[in-house]
């Protein structure tokens, strides 16, 4: 079977990447040729564990190719994945420039029935675009082609994406004829051996899909961070809260950590859209409100307890972070906490110097010398006034503290994802600020 995914980000890449280890004939398509050129040497754009051997096993075995020109293509492939970017307008509704000028393309090049599936995150509604756009193209040739459109949304975490994708816990495909539905079947098979997890929908439920399970984890998280600053009030610790509730088959454990602020690439653009999507149909979503001001609120609360500890003014203060992506596996700091929290410290006079395994790089192509940058998570903490925990990744866990305390002028902890025990903290005679827990 012979497709193309057009984008080479990150859904578009994983998702290319994986078909192609199951046996699918895989180009990917991208027109920033310079990236393409560097996919063809082995340089992928994204980092993400177990990805880049794997382009590279295929790449060598021809199941996987990289080209600019989807023009080119058109004539073998009988399914095309859209995974080119919706960011978000100043509005942020989702910008659809992409995804329409691939819909573009295809009208102006097919020669015969294709299958072109929307894998990118889009408002409800796309597919009727992306169908429209593609006849106009066809009318204007003066052709009869037919193709069917489909909606395929991702639900890769970041981290941890070539797993999800191959050992998925459901596939959501959108279709609306039968000949879509056969080929999307024919795709994912492969995936479905040992237990079958494919739903199929039509295409405006498919859509909301996406949009509705990200908002609905990014409730969870906004509400056990409410409910933190909550407990830090009452005398109530979070951690013990969490386990109760969690322990209730209705509610589950999972997502019910609290901390300083979601980000990424998802939660906060999806929110945003479904917002939107609600304010444009006359229907105001007033929970996502909520849960938008609380995230965008509890990216602020370390730098409040800084400022409660030293003052507002941090002028010759030295600031250890620990954590720059806005979660561990990745290197992606789009709507991280800490860009949020530098931001914040830099302007009260404070010098930061971070730390992250993976995501350096793009914290100095993103906000370049604001911080100073250590070469390893000890070297941080040379002549700090504190450690400031902001993402959770494992080497952070159970550090040397002898190590710590020697580094740090004081023996200062703020935890934004609660990783260390605030009696063990105690114990080692640490001023321990977590989240959701009574502050010593």
């Amino acid at each position: 079977m012979n497709i193309a995914i057009v984008g080479t980000g990150y859904v578009g890449l994983v998702t290319g990447t994986c078909f192609a280890e199951m046996g699918v004939n895989v180009t990917c398509v991208d027109v920033v040729e310079e990236k393409i050129e560097n996919l063809k040497k082995g340089i992928i754009p994204i980092y993400e564990p177990g990805l880049e051997d794997m382009v590279h096993r295929n790449f060598q075995a021809g199941r996987l190719s990289f080209t600019t020109a989807l023009s080119e293509v058109l004539d073998e492939v009988e399914v095309v994945f859209s995974a080119v970017g919706t960011p978000p307008d100043e509005d942020g509704s989702a910008d659809l420039k992409y995804v329409l000028e691939v819909a573009r393309t295809i009208g102006r090049g097919i020669n015969k029935y294709i299958l072109v599936v929307t894998k990118s995150t889009v408002p409800v509604g796309t597919a009727r675009k992306v169908k429209a756009v593609i006849q106009e193209e066809l009318d204007k040739r003066g052709v009869e082609v037919g193709f069917d459109v489909a909606s395929n949304p991702e639900f890769l975490k970041e981290g941890n994406a070539v797993d999800d994708f191959m050992k998925p816990d459901r596939v959501v495909v959108g279709v609306e004829s039968e000949q879509a539905r056969r080929l999307m079947e024919k795709l994912y098979k492969p995936f479905m051996m040992n237990n079958y997890r494919l739903i199929f929908t039509d295409i405006p439920s498919a859509e909301m899909i996406k949009y509705a399970a990200n908002s609905m984890l990014a409730t969870r998280i906004s509400f056990m961070n409410d409910i933190a600053n909550l407990c830090e009030l009452v005398g109530a610790d979070v951690n013990m809260v969490r386990k109760g509730i969690g322990a209730d088959s209705r509610i589950g454990s999972k997502f019910l950590y609290p901390g300083c602020g979601y980000g990424g690439s998802c939660f906060p653009k999806d929110v945003k859209a479904l917002i939107r999507t609600g304010d444009d149909h006359g229907h105001s979503l007033e929970l996502l409100k909520a849960v938008e001001r609380v995230n965008e609120n509890q990216k602020s609360v370390l730098f409040r307890k800084i400022t409660s500890h030293f003052g507002p003014n941090l002028t010759g203060k030295r600031f250890a972070m620990w954590g720059l992506s806005f979660k561990p596996g990745t290197d992606d700091l789009r709507e991280a906490p800490s860009l949020v929290l530098i931001d914040k410290l830099v302007g009260a006079g404070a010098v930061v110097r971070g730390f992250d395994p993976v995501a350096m790089e793009e914290c100095k192509r993103r906000i370049g010398d604001r911080i100073e940058y250590a070469d390893n998570m000890y070297d941080a903490l040379t002549d700090a006034d504190a450690l400031i925990v902001v993402t959770e990744w494992a080497e952070f866990k159970i550090p040397k503290f002898t190590f710590i305390e020697k580094a740090l002028k004081h023996k200062i902890i703020f935890d934004g994802r609660n990783i260390y025990s605030p009696e063990q903290m105690k114990e080692f005679g640490y001023m321990y600020y977590g989240i959701g827990r009574k502050d010593n």
